[in-house]
């Protein structure tokens, strides 16, 4: 899963130190640097979350769910469908 930022520039794209990426809003817990891979987007990307209920999505298109933290609601991205790691790309 790859996430857009509303905001402009993304920080943590090329971003690849150990540790745990969280809710901005709320700390919650989502995603682990071990998850994460090198993308061809300008945001950061992501297998799996840290916990099943780490998020919630919403069908936005068809091709894109609306991703936001699973507890606070904040909006974090799309997950774009078809869009996981190339062969060859991940960092782990």
């Amino acid at each position: 899963m790859s996430f857009c930022s509303f905001l402009g520039g993304e920080v943590f794209k090329d971003h690849f130190k150990p540790g745990i990426y969280v809710c901005s809003s709320c700390g919650h817990k989502l995603f682990s640097s071990r998850s994460k891979f090198e993308h061809s987007s300008p945001w950061p990307a992501f297998t799996e979350t840290i916990r099943e209920d780490s998020v919630t999505k919403h069908m936005e298109t068809p091709a894109a769910f609306k991703v936001l933290c699973g507890k606070c609601g904040n909006g974090l991205g799309h997950e774009f469908l078809n869009d996981g790691p190339k062969e060859g790309t991940s960092r782990f």
